[in-house]
């Protein structure tokens, strides 16, 4: 008898998932998450472009560690939210970013009260990274891409 050993990024992909079952919680994450992600980048973005950078640079160095493909869809993604950071005009990235951030978290929490369970980071501090995983592989199981 074999023991198949289930990788990390499944594991964590699995758990985060058990609190994110009811088809309208998992839609709103599918918005939100990467809306807070901009809103994170757009608030180190207003530190300054280079702290944007180093905590986008962290955050790709674990997803590459747990999945070399998620690891490149969230490199494309991080890229497109750069990128429109870039051309906002400067006054605007901290009010929208502070915004957008304030905003996407209640759709979280009115998501989890769908839901009718906690989210996950609260049991877990690193779900705060699983989340845009999750999101990500929302989207490749629907292309079916494999990760």
């Amino acid at each position: 008898m074999s023991i198949v050993t289930q990788r990390r990024i499944d594991q964590l992909l699995l758990r985060y998932a058990e609190s994110h079952r009811h088809p309208l919680n998992e839609r709103i994450h599918c918005v939100c998450v990467p809306a807070i992600v901009l809103s994170l980048l757009g608030l180190c973005w207003t530190l300054s472009p280079a702290v944007a950078l180093v905590a986008a640079a962290a955050a790709l160095a674990y997803y590459l560690s747990l999945s070399p493909p998620l690891a490149a869809g969230m490199l494309a993604m991080t890229a497109v939210m750069l990128v429109i950071l870039a051309r906002l005009p400067a006054g605007a990235v901290l009010p929208l970013s502070a915004a957008v951030f304030v905003i996407a978290w209640i759709g979280q929490f009115v998501g989890h009260k769908i839901e009718g369970k906690k989210p996950s980071f609260f049991e877990d501090v690193r779900f705060l990274l699983i989340g845009p995983l999750f999101v990500l592989g929302v989207l490749y199981r629907r292309w079916k891409i494999r990760y």
